[in-house]
């Protein structure tokens, strides 16, 4: 395997160009001409926009990333690698599995647990030099009727008269889709935030609590039926 390393703002440029020209070279080609994987050429291309104009206005124009030693940028370029292939699978990505997943790769190295924390100090970092934000995968929101809200409120005022509210229950139930991924990830600046097909598998759960708290009724939980043949 070629060595990997970190390119320069003007590297980037070169290969976006090498790709963009008459004869332009594929993915492959350029990760191995400039020594990356070919997840990390693709992402390079997919941000052309940003770099281009990053380029132009001469921001960040020829700096390399400073680490403390060899080994600790390789952590970064391995742990980077794997980010952009998660999510190029679609797959959503938290801080905590960014930290492990560099835990691992430093454990690799021959790093321990001392020497190599991978603190939320080393995530904010590591976010930073790769333009990494948190954002909603996806996600939809539903307003109740205000109206409707007002008018319960008076009726159920009216209707719980004479009762102690010890003696009030309510009971509502809800879906538990309990292989369902997340729905926020880390995510490259410009990259469109979404994610895969998510499961649809699911139980309902039916919870009930008298209105004071004091007593939770044991959730009754409805799964799928099993037919036997």
């Amino acid at each position: 395997m070629s060595h990997r390393k970190a390119l320069t703002l003007e590297e980037k440029i070169a290969l976006i160009k090498d790709n963009q020209n008459a004869h332009g070279l594929s993915v492959r080609e350029l990760a191995d001409n400039y020594k990356i994987s070919k997840s990390s050429a693709a992402n390079i291309l997919r941000r052309s926009e940003e770099l281009l104009a990053d380029y132009s206005s001469n921001c960040n124009k020829g700096i390399k990333r400073k680490f403390k030693d060899e080994n600790r940028q390789k952590i970064d370029e391995l742990v980077f690698e794997w980010f952009t292939q998660q999510r190029a699978k679609q797959i959503p990505i938290s801080g905590p599995i960014l930290q492990e997943k560099a835990r691992q790769a430093a454990e690799q190295l021959g790093y321990t647990s001392e020497t190599f924390k991978a603190s939320n100090g080393w995530l904010e970092e590591f976010r930073n030099r790769h333009a990494i934000s948190f954002r909603t995968i996806n996600g939809e929101s539903a307003s109740a009727d205000n109206s409707t809200v007002q008018e319960w409120t008076q009726r159920l005022s009216t209707i719980l008269d004479g009762f102690d509210e010890n003696d009030v229950f309510n009971a509502d139930e809800t879906g538990l889709f309990y292989r369902a991924t997340p729905d926020r990830s880390l995510v490259l600046s410009k990259e469109e935030c979404k994610g895969g097909k998510k499961s649809k598998e699911r139980v309902t759960v039916l919870l009930c609590s008298n209105l004071t708290g004091t007593e939770k009724l044991k959730p009754v939980v409805i799964g799928k039926t099993i037919f036997i043949n």
